[in-house]
């Protein structure tokens, strides 16, 4: 039976794999000006990469060190930017992000939950 923080951190895990699918969905067939040009789209793109970030800050150290791959970091920084909106928020790092981050990221998660 898996302990308390393993559970825990499965459900840090299922949400970021549920707002990275929602990042994918909400950008899916359109361009990154078409995003841009979309208040509502852009801002729930926004909203669901801080949330990645988010659930990412509460994924435990040992969990972590499983999945090398994922740039735990990264993400969590990413969060705190667009939280914070340090210098603005740049629609050509947003849209790298949702176009080269996002997928690997989901095909890691992935695997990681499967082998939890």
């Amino acid at each position: 039976m898996p302990s308390a923080s393993e559970r825990e951190s499965r459900f840090y895990l299922e949400d970021m794999l549920l707002f990275s699918e929602r990042v994918l969905a909400y950008t899916n067939g359109i361009d990154q000006a078409s995003l841009a040009c979309d208040p509502m789209r852009y801002d729930a793109t926004l909203r669901n990469l801080e949330l990645i970030g988010e659930a990412a800050t509460h994924v435990p150290d040992e969990t972590r060190l499983r999945a090398p791959a994922i740039p735990w970091r990264q993400i969590v920084a990413t969060r705190n930017r667009l939280i914070h909106a340090y210098l603005g928020i740049d629609l050509d790092t947003v849209w790298s992000i949702v176009q080269d981050d996002i997928p690997p990221l989901i095909s890691e998660l992935r695997a990681l939950l499967a082998r939890s």
